[in-house]
């Protein structure tokens, strides 16, 4: 069973901007190490109450449009309950309800088995948590 599970964490930093990261060639990496060339699901996993996984396109404007729709959805004011950090911080923390923690893919012949134009992405959109940690596990 030990080889049929594997993790790694990936440490990400975001800054002090919100940000969409493409984690991609993170995944096909640890999953060049950890699958060895086996079918299995790639489970995504980020451990923040305020960031998010997203399996979207990238590098067409997908990602700031992603970021423009979550400012109109989730501005940065007064509204929230949630007021510590910065102002508008409370939306941070609804964020994973729209954009979960979370992603499972399938991984075939130990490749991430995406669509053409998808990509997997960190979403943050703390700007008072400049470092994230990623958790990448691989059931084989």
């Amino acid at each position: 069973m030990s080889d049929a599970f594997t993790t790694r964490i990936l440490n990400v930093s975001t800054g002090s901007r919100e940000r969409v990261v493409d984690l991609t060639g993170d995944c096909e990496d640890f999953l060049r190490e950890a699958a060895g060339g086996r079918d299995g699901l790639l489970n995504i996993f980020v451990p923040h109450a305020t960031a998010g996984i997203a399996v979207i396109e990238t590098g067409a404007g997908s990602d700031d449009d992603l970021l423009a729709a979550l400012h109109t959805l989730l501005p940065a004011d007064d509204r929230w309950q949630h007021r510590h950090g910065s102002p508008g911080h409370g939306r941070d923390h609804v964020l994973p309800a729209l954009v979960p923690p979370h992603a499972t893919l399938p991984v075939i012949a130990g490749h991430l088995e995406l669509g053409t134009w998808q990509s997997v992405c960190l979403v943050d959109t703390n700007r008072d948590n400049p470092e994230r940690t990623v958790r990448l596990s691989f059931l084989g």
